[in-house]
């Protein structure tokens, strides 16, 4: 499985913007299903934005309020997410823009875990509107606000919508969501919240 990444601006092979989308999130046993080595390559994401990184995400609708732990690809191509046992936590993939800056900054959470509701557990009751607000590192506070929710099947996730380069600061918001798989110990779909910054 190609597993390369490129800092001039050009990130990702077709393993990483699949990994959390196949991802057993939420799963007392989660099993985190590689994706096919066939699988097409997502769009290149905006260079990440060196010497930032967001500490604080709030989302008020929903009372979900976490630090943000950064996490970055393994070594089997995909993308490490915080323990199933603290599922409260959420987590920010540093191969993604810092949030503020121009590009899609992408947040992972649970939906649940250890049989305990998870920081995402209700990110599926997002409306248009809505507003997540995230403290950067540098004293920044900043504002989203949400303009699509989706409820997806993890074998048509949406990569190039989620990943792509934008022009301007978006927010990416993941978990999982809809039925769930005992066999394969994970959620069959991925919901995904898409959010704008506040005024840009």
């Amino acid at each position: 499985m190609t597993k390369q990444f490129r800092r001039g601006g050009r990130v990702f092979a077709a393993a990483l913007a699949l990994s959390f989308a196949l991802a057993g999130c939420g799963s007392s046993t989660p099993q985190a299903a590689a994706p096919s080595s066939s699988a097409p390559a997502p769009p290149p994401v905006t260079k990440p934005f060196a010497g930032l990184r967001p500490t604080q995400l709030n989302i008020p609708k929903i009372g979900a309020q976490s630090s943000l732990v950064s996490v970055l690809p393994k070594a089997d191509g995909g993308i490490s997410v915080p323990s199933v046992h603290t599922p409260m936590q959420a987590a920010w993939y540093k191969m993604s823009p810092v949030p503020g800056e121009t590009g899609p900054s992408i947040v992972l959470g649970h939906v649940d875990g250890d049989k305990k509701p998870g920081i995402f557990f209700k990110l599926k009751d997002l409306v248009p509107g809505d507003e997540v607000d995230v403290d950067r590192s540098d004293g920044k506070k900043l504002k989203f606000v949400v303009d699509h929710v989706e409820q997806v099947p993890k074998d048509t996730f949406p990569r190039d919508a989620v990943y792509g380069n934008t022009d301007k600061p978006q927010l990416r918001l993941i978990t999982c969501g809809g039925a769930f798989d005992h066999a394969e110990h994970s959620y069959k779909d991925n919901i995904v919240v898409y959010a704008n910054l506040a005024n840009a």
